[in-house]
């Protein structure tokens, strides 16, 4: 069996946690707040694209970037034969996945001609099933239009702890992370391919053994599907982040990661506060970016 292409997703699709959090907004951003916006996304991908310069032969790296803060990087990666592009469907912050763009999702979703489209969501076995099911079938839709139009979907799935999971392990968040998430992590996925979801890869928050590995990836290719996973960042820091890469990287089924905030979110703090200059910021990005394609690809041997 061919070793597939690893794919190396620097993600820069988040909005409404850049426009609460980074800019500390309560409302709707002002013109000029919102070109400040665009501007550090444009700013993060040329980071990237420093990056890729230096980057081995046979990897993919690849821009998870949304439309609505986006359009000039989306543009730029889809016309760079060296960077695979990827785009979010889902409108962002909210509990239960809804389309971005409504009813008009389709036209928006093919508009810039993307490699993947992404939709991320939240889901645990706990959670009320009715939404679960409502969400579920909005999935399967997405699902079969991405398989007719070639627009590989990636599934960002977080499993977030009920109460009731936290108090299995005496609150303890990191203890829910290794001892718990992983078997619900492959119950959701289960329930969604019954439900007709059938991404091409998964997008799963980190684990911390290969056992915990493997039994994703043996769910995501449940009855001969041909699914593969990525890790996501979750804004971990460093250290955590490189622990959960080199468990999964030399694990067959993974293929790769999906980091963001961890990359560029200091980076852009000092933007704002005037202590980095744009020549820095993108020096700072492509080395931070570099620096998890080693480990990953170390990790994999």
């Amino acid at each position: 069996m061919a070793v597939p292409t690893p794919l190396l997703l620097l993600a820069m699709d988040q909005r409404d946690s850049i426009e609460q959090k980074l800019y500390d907004l309560d409302r709707a951003p002002t013109p000029q707040q919102a070109a400040s916006i665009a501007a550090n996304k444009l700013l993060v991908f040329r980071g990237l694209l420093d990056a890729v310069e230096s980057l081995p032969s046979g990897v993919r790296p690849g821009f998870l970037v949304d439309e609505q803060y986006g359009a000039s990087p989306a543009e730029l990666a889809a016309a760079d034969e060296r960077v695979t592009l990827a785009m979010p469907i889902e409108a962002s912050g909210q509990q239960w996945f809804g389309f971005a763009y409504g009813d008009d999702w389709q036209r928006h979703a093919e508009f810039f001609g993307a490699d993947h489209a992404k939709v991320l969501i939240r889901d645990n076995p706990a959670l009320d099933a009715g939404e679960r099911h409502g969400q579920a079938e909005r999935l399967a839709a997405v699902s079969r239009w991405s398989r007719e139009h070639g627009h590989d979907l990636i599934l960002e799935l977080l499993v977030p702890a009920t109460d009731d999971d936290l108090a299995r392990v005496g609150g303890d968040q990191d203890r829910y992370d290794r001892e718990v998430r992983p078997g619900l992590t492959a119950l959701v996925i289960r329930f969604l391919q019954d439900a007709g979801v059938e991404p091409a890869i998964w997008k799963i928050e980190g684990l911390d053994t290969r056992e915990a590995a493997e039994s994703i990836v043996q769910a995501a290719r449940r009855d001969g599907r041909d699914a593969s996973c990525i890790v996501l960042g979750r804004h971990a820091p460093k250290e955590r982040l490189d622990a959960w890469l080199r468990v999964a990287a030399p694990v067959e089924g993974f293929v790769g990661f999906a980091i963001g905030r961890s990359i560029w979110w200091d980076v852009l703090e000092g933007r704002l506060d005037g202590s980095l200059d744009e020549d820095e910021a993108r020096r700072r990005i492509a080395e931070q970016y570099s620096g998890y394609v080693r480990t990953y690809l170390e990790a994999r041997g």
